[in-house]
């Protein structure tokens, strides 16, 4: 197999997230005196399947280092960096690991908010803040415009009975629903449940009982229990919203939560500062964490 220069890794790495797959690449820096070093091989992954380009001396080399690229890329926090390998079935055969130094590219974190309404607006500038590449999709060119959303970094016209012709969903995209009626929502959701590798996020603003009646036509139409368990909806945290921009940031902040791993749970409640130092139970207080946030 022909060898992989530093210049095409990278360049592979950057074409697959920019198209909206991930790729994580390793180059072999460190191991027996036989190993190839500076080799490379690179795990791709996006819409027509899986793929490795590369190679790093020997067969058994390979799945270990394909194994490990493969974890790479199911966790959702991992970083790049070396990573240390054991290795059987290698010729000449040698107990010393083998280390890698591991590059992971993902697409870019898009925040797709189909309908340009009233609740559009606001969720569209608090995703940039976020970090989000937002992207807001309505099939009425009076709405979404780029004086009603700034800070969008594309307004795609397009048709609910296709929202998605122009648009590429993949694993980090954070599909939002706010549509002017629950049959664009409905029609949007069940080509979203539908897209392999399916969206990060699927929310869907609506009441209980409209949620109800989608959950219901959803089963009908054949999908199943755990297709239910990947929409939020009525979306967002519970903090009492009603306005536009309340609604908005209780998204946002489900969306933090979801990336971040916290509980939703009141800092207050979690923390518990005035019992843990100040109760009159507390004769000893306990080592303070020099924590910011």
């Amino acid at each position: 197999m022909t060898a992989l220069g530093a210049a095409q890794a990278a360049e592979l790495l950057i074409r697959t997230a920019e198209t909206g797959g991930t790729a994580a690449a390793v180059t072999l820096v460190g191991g027996p005196a036989t190993a190839r070093l500076g080799a490379r091989l690179v795990r791709v992954r996006d819409g027509s399947g899986d793929r490795r380009v590369g190679a790093l001396g020997s067969e058994p080399l390979d799945r270990a280092a394909l194994a490990c690229l493969d974890d790479a890329i199911g966790d959702p926090r991992a970083q790049d960096g070396i990573r240390t390998i054991h290795v059987t079935g290698v010729e000449p055969s040698t107990s010393e690991p083998y280390e890698l130094y591991l590059e992971l590219r993902r697409p870019l974190r898009e925040l797709v908010v189909v309908g340009a309404g009233h609740i559009a607006q606001p969720m569209a500038h608090l995703g940039a803040l976020l970090g989000y590449r937002v992207l807001v999709l309505d099939d009425r060119p009076d709405f979404a415009t780029r004086e009603r959303f700034p800070d969008a970094h594309r307004l795609v016209r397009t048709d609910f009975s296709d929202p998605f012709a122009a648009v590429t969903l993949h694993e980090r995209s954070y599909l939002l629903l706010v549509t002017r009626g629950h049959k664009y929502d409905y029609e949007c959701l069940v080509r979203a449940l539908r897209t392999d590798p399916p969206p990060a996020y699927v929310g869907m603003i609506g009441s209980r009982r409209r949620v109800r009646a989608t959950y219901v036509q959803l089963l009908e139409e054949g999908f199943g229990q755990e297709d239910l368990a990947r929409i939020h909806a009525p979306v967002g945290l519970d903090i009492g919203a009603e306005t536009p921009e309340e609604i908005a940031v209780a998204v946002a902040a489900q969306l933090v939560l979801l990336d971040r791993g916290g509980s939703g749970s009141s800092l207050r409640d979690v923390e518990r500062v005035a019992e843990r130092f100040f109760s009159s139970d507390a004769h000893e207080p306990e080592a303070d964490r020099d924590d910011t946030q």
